[in-house]
């Protein structure tokens, strides 16, 4: 979590170190995922360079002002559509929208209750 003025791209590097992918079936879950998606906005040099020291693929659609990228999947990327339906979902929770909220641990307990309210 950081502050809702923030840039999430700051928070990258220690995203990408600590999360786990499950595996299916039995065994230990992997430490980097095959690939990470992001909007054009993550599409700097720097949010590439993290992705690429990794090992993991980008699925992220250039913006206008860089080269195209022809390896970009665009099947993937349309994947993110569950992702961004669902945020959309919360943002009519104001709290969750506005972020006001001065600890972290306050915004994570109202994303989870939003998450729950649209559960229900």
């Amino acid at each position: 979590m950081t502050a809702g003025q923030r840039h999430e791209q700051k928070a990258l590097p220690a995203l990408l170190d600590r999360g786990a992918v499950k595996r299916p079936g039995r065994g230990r879950p992997r430490l980097r995922p095959k690939r990470a998606a992001g909007d054009k906005g993550d599409s700097s040099r720097t949010a590439r360079g993290e992705r690429r020291r990794r090992g993991i693929g980008a699925v992220i659609p250039t913006r206008t002002d860089q080269r195209p990228n022809p390896r970009s999947d665009r099947a993937a990327y349309r994947q993110r559509n569950r992702v961004e339906r669902l945020i959309n979902r919360l943002k009519p929770h104001r709290a969750i929208a506005t972020r006001d909220e001065k600890l972290a641990a306050h915004d994570e307990a109202l994303l989870t209750i939003g998450c729950i309210l649209l559960w229900l």
